[in-house]
């Protein structure tokens, strides 16, 4: 907590600079108040009260803090304008991030793709697209993480790490190109204490794919009855500035399935404290890897939610889950 306050701390201070300068070519009054909050801010800091409601001396909601580091009220005691513009703000971002997420279901090349995306609350930080390069004839990408953190923070950088990633994309690069600058990207534009997990992977017509996990838990691959994981070959996009990314290349027959998931479906507790895990993911996949992608995400989030019983969920859960089917029908390899 202390290291994410320090973070939080050196990153006012850089915008307090930049906002200086700004001051200095163009005086405008918005700049000046915005100044002066920053200044606020520096001084509960220096005060030891940085993070506490100035109302109730309770801390102030993490994600909220997050997304908003001059926050100096709890929910709790925003005025009632205050929490309708909250509220406001929060149904706008939750469609804007609905608007950012690829169709349901995607079929191309002999391919076959379908996602279950679930937020926690209004909005999430889970992250799942699929992109054709260079138009409908391209290789599909799918791009699939996890953004450190919950709620709007989580969301904002979701949508900057789209709209990045899209860009590099586009570009028609190798995965590992494509995170390695996403990387950059995400630690020149973030703040220190942010990071985001990340897998990207390209869907060749013969049946190759070419993967790249930054820090992702590991995608299933099922053939055969038997699972394997796809381990990461680099560390989460943005803990580092200059790192170095590796692509793996997996040859996928007609049937074969690629399960990607984020830890809100393994991490998933019941009564008694136990998470689902990894294990009792990859034993469902294994008995189901004949399925479409719609049934298996089915089968998962009903066996996940079967787990959980009366236990509320704690985090966001996204499933992909990308299936190579044969020309002449599903059940021939």
């Amino acid at each position: 907590m202390a290291t994410m306050q320090e973070n939080t701390r050196s990153e006012l201070l850089y915008r307090r600079q930049r906002v200086e300068a700004v001051l200095a070519a163009h005086a405008a009054p918005q700049f000046q108040e915005l100044l002066n909050e920053i200044d606020l801010a520096l001084e509960r800091f220096e005060a030891g009260r940085y993070g506490l409601c100035e109302e109730c001396g309770d801390p102030i909601e993490p994600d909220r803090l997050d997304a908003d580091p001059l926050a100096r009220l709890c929910l709790d005691h925003l005025t009632p304008s205050q929490a309708r513009e909250l509220e406001q703000d929060l149904d706008l971002a939750a469609r804007v991030q609905r608007q950012l997420l690829p169709p349901r279901h995607v079929a191309a090349h002999g391919w076959d793709i379908a996602y279950h995306y679930e937020p926690l609350g209004a909005v999430s930080g889970d992250y799942c697209d699929v992109v054709h390069p260079s138009g409908a004839d391209a290789d599909p990408v799918f791009l699939f993480g996890d953004i450190s953190g919950k709620g709007v923070a989580a969301s904002m950088l979701m949508a900057h790490l789209h709209a990045s990633v899209r860009t590099l994309v586009g570009l028609d690069l190798p995965v590992s190109q494509v995170v390695e600058r996403a990387n950059r990207v995400f630690c020149d534009s973030t703040m220190a204490n942010h990071y985001a997990t990340l897998v990207c992977g390209r869907l060749t017509r013969s049946g190759e794919v070419e993967i790249c996990n930054a820090g992702h838990c590991a995608p299933l691959l099922a053939q055969d009855g038997h699972v394997t994981a796809v381990e990461a070959t680099g560390v989460p996009i943005g803990l580092f500035c200059v790192s170095e990314f590796q692509a793996t290349r997996h040859r996928m027959a007609h049937g074969d399935t690629l399960v990607l998931y984020t830890d809100g479906l393994t991490e998933a507790c019941n009564v008694t404290g136990d998470e689902f895990g990894e294990g009792r993911l990859t034993a469902l996949v294994a008995a189901h890897d004949s399925s479409t992608p719609d049934e298996l995400i089915s089968v998962i989030a009903r066996h996940v939610a079967a787990f959980r019983g009366a236990v509320p969920r704690a985090d966001d859960v996204t499933i992909m889950v990308i299936r190579r089917k044969s020309d002449r029908g599903e059940g021939e390899r």
